[in-house]
């Protein structure tokens, strides 16, 4: 039988004080395979800094560039996964600042253990200003909500816009994956609706330390959220609030890269 592989995919845009710290907590793992950083287009360092750590680094423009232009956290994560190889593939944030490799293994284990797993969300608190809670404001006042009342099979999630997860390839290909902010937060709900509650699991990392936006700054993907969870509800009038890059299997350009020669 094949061995599993695992791939860690980085999204980042302008993160280079962060990006190498990240990418070499994940160096050594035992489990992993291979690191992805997706490069959004960034004007600084980024790309020399993860480089330097250890990382494959590709640009999110040459990645299937067939399928047209995107734009946003969704459309980089759907290139990282085009432009990766594990069967099971792990996203983080890039701008982490206290996370350790050995929660890649603990995010991916319940893939490795339990085939009827498909995705597996850290639990964690967020700092804010020093304080050990208060951090992911959009989270607690929108996306939570949305999830109790729209969707309540996951109102027991404690991370829904988390960037810190990992899911089986053959499962993620199949989804389509919102361009936006929005793109954790259809992820949860599309999981659940092709396989179900139990498909889901969760890891208690603690306390996270990312980059705290300004307030100003979160109304956008706050907004992101709304129009998602909305049309994913089937309550959205103008469905172009919600772009998506299409399930993966449906790319010819894909299926082509991806099938065995003969």
């Amino acid at each position: 039988m094949r061995a599993v592989t695992v791939s860690v995919c980085i999204p980042a845009r302008n993160e280079q004080d962060t990006i190498a710290a990240v990418v070499g907590s994940v160096r050594g793992v035992a489990i992993v395979d291979e690191i992805l950083v997706i490069d959004d287009g960034s004007t600084d360092a980024t790309a020399a800094e993860a480089t330097a750590a250890g990382a494959r680094v590709v640009a999110e423009a040459d990645v299937l560039p067939g399928t047209g232009p995107g734009a946003g956290k969704g459309n980089a994560l759907w290139k990282g996964l085009a432009a990766c190889h594990g069967d099971i593939v792990c996203y983080l944030d890039a701008d982490l600042r206290n996370f350790r490799g050995e929660y890649v293994e603990r995010l991916c284990r319940p893939l490795l253990d339990e085939p009827a797993t498909v995705l597996v969300k850290a639990a964690y608190t967020r700092s804010f200003q020093g304080a050990p809670t208060g951090g992911g404001r959009v989270t607690e006042l929108v996306a939570r909500p949305l999830l109790d009342l729209l969707f309540p099979k996951l109102a027991d999630i404690t991370q829904p816009l988390g960037g810190e997860y990992a899911a089986r390839r053959d499962a993620l290909e199949t989804l389509p994956f919102v361009q936006g902010w929005g793109v954790e937060f259809a992820m949860l709900v599309d999981v659940v609706e092709r396989y179900g509650r139990d498909a889901i699991a969760q890891v208690d990392l603690g306390m996270r330390e990312h980059r705290n936006r300004p307030l100003d700054e979160l109304a956008p993907q706050a907004r992101a959220i709304l129009a998602t969870a909305l049309q994913r509800a089937g309550l959205l009038v103008d469905p172009a609030e919600v772009r998506e890059r299409p399930p993966l299997v449906t790319v010819p350009a894909y299926r082509a890269r991806s099938e065995p020669p003969r």
